[in-house]
């Protein structure tokens, strides 16, 4: 039996290359799954691999009629609803004054964003109408308290994502819903790899504290902890999962 047996969650960004190790290992843990993205390519393949357990949505977080109503396809689904992660974001390195106003802001804050914005309030919501608590999990990122260049609206937007998550939990916690997010660091994904194009991608990587990047599955299973009752205790704040990351400044010596 797995750390989430029964337990019905729904993922969105399930595509991603963190979203399909999240999925995979919910499932790993016997839980059930509604994997939501706005591919519906993305969500056949996925769908393939994984049988039963998983449904899948095509679902634009930026709508909240779309996000409320995957909460309840999920319920109907499955039988009820157990646990939202809002793991969608979209980012891509661009310099600040090169900027177009509405792709580079208005695009990213929307999915970012508002996307958790409307999985916490939808989700909550269903809890409501079941009568039960839940589990909402957001994904952050280390660059929610890190300035950094080329990422500026990725970070205001996980900045955001840090700021809803305390005021969630702080609102929820006596309906007995509990609030928390993971915040990634420098992750092996497709997203991390547009740096690759750049010519940045030794730079990087050697700034991490062991020179390695963070594999999606590492991520993952922070995230079925987070999520389970042995997390319990852990409400209304950001876990980071970055290798120690955050904590220091480009090594002076080092490979």
């Amino acid at each position: 039996m797995g750390r989430l047996n029964g337990k019905v969650a729904v993922l969105t960004g399930a595509c991603g290359g963190i979203g399909q190790a999240i999925l995979r290992k919910l499932i790993s843990e016997g839980g059930k799954v509604l994997a939501v993205d706005l591919s519906e390519q993305g969500l056949a393949a996925v769908k393939s691999k994984q049988g039963d357990a998983v449904d899948t949505l095509a679902v634009d977080v930026t709508d909240y009629d779309q996000v409320a109503g995957m909460m309840s396809r999920a319920a109907e689904r499955f039988g009820q609803l157990d646990i939202v992660i809002n793991n969608a974001g979209i980012g891509s390195p661009k310099a600040l004054l090169e900027h177009d106003p509405v792709a580079d802001f208005e695009g990213v804050t929307a999915v970012n964003q508002k996307g958790v914005y409307y999985g916490i309030l939808a989700g909550a919501r269903q809890f409501k109408r079941q009568g039960s608590g839940g589990v909402i999990l957001n994904t952050s990122s280390v660059y929610g308290h890190m300035a950094s260049e080329l990422s500026f609206t990725y970070n205001v937007s996980k900045a955001a994502v840090d700021m809803m998550t305390k005021c969630a939990a702080l609102e929820l916690g006596a309906a007995g819903i509990r609030v928390c997010a993971v915040a990634p660091g420098r992750v092996d994904t497709p997203l991390l790899r547009k740096y690759e194009e750049l010519g940045l991608w030794e730079h990087i990587r050697k700034e991490q504290m062991r020179q390695t990047f963070t594999q999606p599955e590492e991520i993952a299973n922070v995230v079925a902890f987070l999520v389970s009752e042995e997390a319990n205790c852990i409400n209304g704040c950001t876990v980071y999962a970055s290798d120690g990351f955050e904590n220091f400044k480009f090594p002076l010596q080092g490979s």
